[in-house]
């Protein structure tokens, strides 16, 4: 169904406030946009637009798919709201700017969870649809977008879409995974799964090199979430060596309780040196070595096996000013072995590093997102810091290298890739941008479609 909702003059919203700074989760790129925060659907300003429009939540995209030169962000923060919940199915409708976090302060002491979480909670259920999520049980559940059964959609020209895979299917799969660039969620439909526990049912095998890990993965393919910290920085004996992880939601009745706000901040920017590779190095080990035995089960909370990161709030920060980039490949199961012990070859031989590497086997369940970036093969994860041209150059090679291997970058977790790699990464490009808004775009849009 296609409706027009023309506000009244005095909703139209049609001043800007003062261009500030704004920078996405890793902190780079840096750049100047108005910030218009929306409260209510009448405040979405519609044509004709002083500037470049761009839908932002939180801001926990990595580059700059969040971010808009010269523009004007739309916050959603304030689109806030629960519109209803169905206890017996568990489908609950929710505007766009309402977070995971929240959600899950109010659906788990009723028994149930998300369908699919990221590692951080702190994200509004419009970005989960418009960077289409992933998880560690993205094998058996596939992305935030398989969960999500409609929404609708508001144009800058005041058309309003209800979308679904059988209304207006084609903006559902252009919206899904779309970078927040077909227009405002205003509202969405997510179906979450019931749960008894706020446990979950862990297991933690330590691996070396990629022939284990993928042994592991095949035999893990009964566990519901199932992820890989690997070491990143060792070479020789213990080069691609990690913690494989795999867990189920517990079927023994437990107390569940809402989890309390963090409490734990980095209140200053870190210096630069701080995150050296001797700093690193030791990190890795000690995180390899915390596991004493090589195969170990316990009952752990749901908050530390997701979440690990948000127990401490701006931890971005111990990236120190100039920040960090994020590197999210996937590469098919043909070249997937080889090319991703080469890709992590390439990491050690830099001399750079990360903390925190993120090694899964991705399935086959397709999103329907046109635009989505999961696709069978091996993903990896990381972050690292900037430390002057080194890195961009590393990141420039690291992104040859997926093109070559046949692979693709995550658009929500890159500040590097060209517009020759984008356009490798997602032929279907040009049919997607018949559906852009034609006053919405962002940073990353401009720059990977830069001479097209």
């Amino acid at each position: 169904m296609r409706t027009k909702l023309i506000p009244p003059a005095s909703e139209s919203g049609s001043e800007s406030k003062r261009e500030s700074d704004f920078e996405s989760w890793g902190r780079y790129p840096k750049v100047k946009s108005s910030l218009r925060p929306l409260h209510w659907m009448g405040d979405f300003p519609l044509r004709p637009a002083v500037s470049p429009q761009l839908p932002v939540g939180m801001g926990r995209s990595y580059g700059d798919v969040c971010l808009l030169e010269g523009g004007t962000l739309l916050g959603t923060r304030g689109l806030d709201r629960l519109l209803a919940f169905d206890a017996q199915t568990g489908l609950l409708r929710c505007e766009s700017g309402v977070t995971l976090a929240e959600i899950l302060r109010f659906a788990v002491p009723l028994g149930w969870f998300l369908p699919v979480t990221p590692g951080t909670k702190y994200v509004t259920v419009g970005g989960a649809i418009a960077n289409d999520i992933h998880g560690k049980n993205h094998h058996v559940a596939g992305t935030f977008g398989c969960h999500v059964p409609r929404f609708e959609l508001v144009r800058s020209d005041g058309t309003r879409i209800s979308c679904s895979a059988s209304e207006n299917s084609d903006w559902f799969a252009a919206t899904i995974g779309g970078m927040g660039l077909t227009g405002l969620i205003a509202w969405a439909e997510v179906q979450l799964r019931p749960i008894v526990s706020r446990n979950i049912c862990y297991e933690g095998i330590r691996f070396h090199g990629m022939d284990e890990f993928l042994a592991l993965s095949a035999a893990s393919s009964h566990a519901e979430y199932t992820v890989a910290w690997i070491d990143c920085i060792s070479r020789g004996r213990n080069f691609a060596r990690g913690i494989f992880m795999l867990g189920d939601h517990s079927h023994l009745p437990d107390p569940l309780l809402p989890t309390p706000e963090p409490r734990l901040s980095v209140p200053f920017d870190f210096p630069g040196w701080a995150l050296n590779r001797f700093a690193m190095r030791v990190f890795n080990g000690a995180y390899y070595h915390k596991q004493r035995h090589r195969h170990v089960s316990a009952l752990v909370d749901y908050e530390p096996f997701f979440y690990p990161l948000d127990k401490v709030l701006h931890w971005n920060r111990i990236y120190g000013k100039r920040g960090f980039l994020q590197f999210q490949c996937v590469l098919p199961f043909a070249h997937g072995r080889e090319g991703m012990e080469a890709i992590l070859q390439a990491i050690a031989d830099s001399g750079l590093g990360s903390f925190l590497a993120v090694l899964k086997v991705m399935g086959n369940p397709a999103s329907p997102g046109s635009m989505s970036f999961p696709m069978p093969g091996i993903t990896l994860a990381l972050d690292i810091p900037i430390h002057s041209d080194v890195t961009f150059r590393l990141f420039d090679r690291l992104a040859e290298m997926t093109r070559e291997l046949g692979g693709r970058l995550y658009p929500a977790k890159d500040a590097r890739m060209t517009a020759a790699q984008f356009q490798f990464f997602y032929p279907q490009w040009r049919e997607f941008a018949a559906y852009r808004d034609p006053d919405f775009t962002s940073s990353f849009w401009e720059r990977v479609t830069h001479g097209a």
